[in-house]
C-alpha cells in the first residue's frame, strides 16, 4: 500500500440513498407502544409531533434503502463526500502494528456529522409546509446543524439547549444566534414539565431527556410546528448512514477492510452512522467485524442499562421505546461530552446490542481527553470531546495489537472538531477535569422507576 493519507472520493460518489439496515435485520426492533393503551405505534400516531416522511422511515422495517431527496443531496455537495484519512503520525506515537483510519466528519459547515441528518428533517418538514421547528441540543453540534439547516430552508427554529452546556460551551449558542435560531436553556419557566422539574430541583443542570420534554411540548403547542430530533430515532441513524456508504468505497480504496469499527455514543446517531453499512455484511455475509461503540463512564446504559420499555424524554411525552436505559429522569454529571449525556440507546442499536453485534466500552472523562490532545499532536486536528471516546477506545484497541502483536484494521468516526470546546481542553491541561462514574445504587434507583412501565 502507498503512503497516501488521505482517500478522498467525487461529488458523483455521494450516495443516493440511505441504508435502512431493519431490513436486514435477522430479529426486527421491538415495537413503539402507545403509554395509553400500550399497542403498538403506526406512522400516522407521529404525525402530531414529526414530519410524516420522517414518522414513516422511523417504523420502515421493509425497504432496504430510501432515496436522498435532490435537494438534500445538493446541499450535501457543499462538503460531502469526506475524507477518510490513514493516522499514520497516531499510528507511530502509538508504535502500533495496527493500521488506523478515521472518517473525518468534521469538515461539514458547521463542524460535525449532525448535518447529514438536519438537512433531511428541516427539507422534509419545509416540503410538508411547515414553519417552525423545535428541537434540543446537548454539546449544540445538533442544534447548530438544524439551525444551518433551517435557514437554508427557510423555517423558524426554536431550541432547548441543555443548560450545564449552554453555560460550558457559549460560542455553540452563539452559532446557532447567528444562523437565526432561538435559543433557552434547559429547564426554563416556558414550558409546563421545565417549570414542574424547576418547581422540584431549582438548582438543576438539565439534561437530554429534559431538553426533549420541553421542545416536544412546544411543538405539540404551537401552530404549524414539528419537532426534530438529532439522533435516537430510527431516521436520524437512516439518514447518517452516508458516512459509512462513503467509507466502504474509501476503504476499498486504501485496499483494507476494517477488523474493527468504533464510534462515540450518546444516542446512536454517528455511531450508527459509520457502523449500519458495514454491518449489514455481518448480517448477510457473515464477515466479523467488531463494532465498539465508546460510551462516558458518567452515564453507561449500553453496559450498565437495562432492555425495557422507556421513555425517551424526563416528563414522558414520547412513545414507551424499547432501549437499553438507566432510567428516563437520571440525571448524568456535567462532563463536557454534552452531546453523550442520554439515558437511553435508540431501538435499532439496542436490539442489535441484544443479538450481540456490538458492545459497548466505557471511557473515562480525563482518558478521552488524554486520547484527544494525542490525537490533536499527531493529527493536528482538535476533536471535540465526544470524538475524543471513539479516538480513545481506539487506541486501546491499538494498544492491544501492540501487546499481541498483531495488525488488526481500526476505522473510527471523527464526529466532530472540538475548535469550540477550547475552555473544556483548558480545563483539562489545568488539571481542573474529574472523572464521574454513577453507582450500582444510583442506577438501580432509576431503573426501578422504569419496572411499572413494563408491567
Amino acid at each position: 500500500m502507498s503512503k497516501t493519507k488521505k482517500f478522498l472520493l467525487e461529488e458523483k460518489d455521494i450516495p443516493t440513498a440511505w441504508y435502512n439496515i431493519q431490513a436486514d435485520m435477522k430479529t426486527k426492533p421491538e415495537p413503539f407502544l402507545s403509554p395509553k393503551t400500550r399497542q403498538p405505534l403506526k406512522p400516522e400516531d407521529l404525525y402530531p409531533i414529526f414530519n410524516q416522511a420522517c414518522a414513516n422511515q422511523e417504523l420502515n422495517q421493509t425497504d432496504e434503502w430510501i432515496p436522498i431527496p435532490d435537494e438534500v443531496r445538493e446541499q450535501y455537495k457543499k462538503w460531502r463526500c469526506t475524507p477518510l484519512v490513514r493516522a499514520y503520525a497516531l499510528e507511530k506515537a502509538l508504535d502500533t502494528p495496527a493500521h488506523i483510519y478515521f472518517k473525518n466528519e468534521s469538515v461539514s459547515p458547521v463542524g460535525s456529522h449532525k448535518l447529514n441528518s438536519a438537512l433531511a428533517q428541516a427539507w422534509y418538514c419545509k416540503h410538508e409546509g411547515v414553519t417552525n421547528i423545535t428541537t434540543e441540543t446537548g454539546a449544540g453540534q445538533w442544534g447548530t446543524a438544524l439551525a444551518y439547516a433551517c435557514r437554508q430552508f427557510g423555517i423558524e427554529l426554536a431550541v432547548y439547549m441543555v443548560k450545564i452546556s449552554y453555560e460550558q460551551k457559549p460560542y455553540r449558542r452563539s452559532m446557532m444566534q447567528t444562523y437565526g435560531a432561538q435559543v433557552t436553556p434547559s429547564p426554563s419557566m416556558s414550558t409546563r414539565a421545565g417549570k414542574d422539574i424547576l418547581t422540584a430541583d431549582p438548582n438543576c443542570l438539565g439534561s437530554l431527556g429534559v431538553a426533549i420534554s420541553e421542545a416536544i411540548e412546544l411543538a405539540i403547542t404551537t401552530p404549524n410546528c414539528k419537532y426534530c430530533l438529532g439522533s435516537v430515532l430510527n431516521h436520524v441513524a437512516l439518514h447518517q448512514t452516508v458516512i459509512g456508504l462513503e467509507a466502504e468505497k474509501q476503504m476499498a480504496m486504501a485496499g483494507e477492510y476494517p477488523d474493527k469499527v468504533i464510534a462515540c455514543f450518546g444516542g446512536g446517531s454517528n455511531f450508527s452512522g459509520i457502523a449500519f453499512p458495514f454491518m449489514r455484511h455481518n448480517i448477510l455475509e457473515g464477515k466479523t467485524t467488531e463494532f465498539i461503540a465508546a460510551e462516558p463512564e458518567a452515564c453507561p446504559k449500553l453496559t450498565r442499562g437495562k432492555f425495557e420499555y422507556d421513555y425517551g424524554d424526563e416528563s414522558g411525552y414520547t412513545p414507551l421505546l424499547p432501549m437499553y436505559t438507566i432510567g428516563h429522569d437520571f440525571q448524568p454529571a456535567g462532563i463536557h461530552a454534552g452531546g453523550l449525556r442520554y439515558h437511553g440507546a435508540g431501538v435499532i442499536i439496542s436490539q442489535l446490542l441484544k443479538d450481540g453485534y456490538l458492545h459497548g466500552v466505557d471511557i473515562h472523562q480525563t482518558d478521552s481527553f488524554k486520547a484527544g490532545l494525542l490525537f490533536a499532536r499527531t493529527e493536528g486536528i482538535i476533536p471535540a470531546p465526544e470524538s475524543c471516546h471513539a479516538i480513545a477506545a481506539t487506541i486501546q484497541e491499538a494498544e492491544k495489537c501492540k501487546i499481541e502483536g498483531k495488525s488488526k484494521v481500526l476505522l473510527f468516526n471523527l464526529s466532530g472538531h472540538g475548535l469550540i470546546d477550547m475552555a473544556a481542553y483548558d480545563r483539562y491541561l489545568d488539571g481542573d477535569i474529574q472523572d464521574y462514574s454513577p453507582s450500582d445504587e444510583e442506577i438501580e434507583k432509576n431503573l426501578e422507576k422504569v419496572a411499572p412501565l413494563n408491567k
